[in-house]
């Protein structure tokens, strides 16, 4: 039970109450097992609606820890409204500690982005899932798609992107590009950008999904070989920022985001705002001092 809490004696640790906690932790056994493999489960109630991150609640409440750190983004924001309800939520049914570094967390649970930074091998990463079906583009019915996925039968996959690619000179799929998990499963990633894509492949992190409103999970374990669907002379593509920068830190290698200006002038800046304040802190460093330089390596 909770201590130190005004809810010690009214809700179970992390909410959920434990034999929930372990049917969802059976399945994403279950998911991790077999990469890329959706597998059903219960989907509990929450005090939030289906559609505002429940899938990646379930999942983080039923797998976090006394000792865990817990960190929360969305689109790559510490500071955006799901993402401080939820934080602030977890915090007051479990007590653990929270934070917005990204090294120091255990448990980060994300909508719409991974992290700039590399994820390391002791932490778990989190997505909430909208539509965990990737070929829901090509195939309305369930019942087909699941017999699609049993017998590997992509064919209309492919037959879309090659379409998409023969219309439009490229293939027009932005957020939740589809991949291939460990040389089977197609997989619907989360409406991350195109440029997350290549941190899946062999992360040192696993990574859980949950789609609360379409009761899925799945994972893809670490060093897990993760694939965007691409043709032998049509390749995968992510975003291009050439001649951009972040106006406030002058950095390049990030995934950025466009902003107006009351005087109607164009800027972008790092969308992750964690990863922003640190190279901000190293700017400042080198600016002033080399023991700053040192002391934040």
């Amino acid at each position: 039970m909770l201590t130190n809490n005004k809810y010690s004696n009214r809700y179970n640790f992390a909410f959920i109450d434990e034999s929930t906690k372990k049917e969802i932790r059976r399945k994403l056994l279950k998911a991790v097992a077999i990469p890329g493999h959706q597998v059903p489960y219960s989907s509990p109630e929450m005090p939030i609606s289906r559609g505002w991150g429940t899938g990646g609640l379930h999942v983080t409440l039923a797998v976090i820890g006394r000792e865990d750190i817990f960190k929360i983004i969305d689109q790559g924001s510490d500071a955006s409204v799901n993402a401080c309800n939820l934080r602030e939520f977890v915090e007051t049914m479990t007590g653990v500690r929270t934070t917005f570094d990204t090294a120091e967390a255990t448990l980060i649970q994300t909508r719409h982005r991974i992290t700039e930074e590399e994820l390391q091998e002791d932490q778990i990463f989190i997505y909430q899932v909208p539509m965990p079906e990737p070929l829901r583009l090509v195939e309305p019915y369930e019942i087909k798609t699941k017999q699609m996925h049993a017998e590997g039968d992509y064919a209309k996959m492919w037959v879309y992107l090659y379409e998409s690619y023969v219309r439009y000179n490229g293939i027009m799929l932005g957020a939740d590009y589809p991949v291939k998990v460990n040389g089977r499963y197609i997989m619907a990633p989360s409406p991350i950008p195109k440029w997350d894509i290549p941190n899946l492949d062999n992360s040192k992190a696993l990574h859980l999904f949950g789609a609360g409103r379409e009761k899925r999970l799945y994972a893809v374990p670490p060093y897990c070989r993760v694939e965007p669907l691409e043709f032998e002379d049509i390749q995968f593509d992510i975003e291009h920022f050439s001649g951009k920068s972040c106006y406030r830190t002058g950095y390049q290698m990030a995934f950025l985001d466009e902003l107006y200006f009351d005087d109607y002038s164009k800027h972008f800046v790092i969308n992750d705002s964690n990863f922003m304040d640190k190279i901000s802190s190293k700017n400042f460093a080198r600016q002033h001092s080399n023991k700053y330089i040192n002391a934040l390596k």
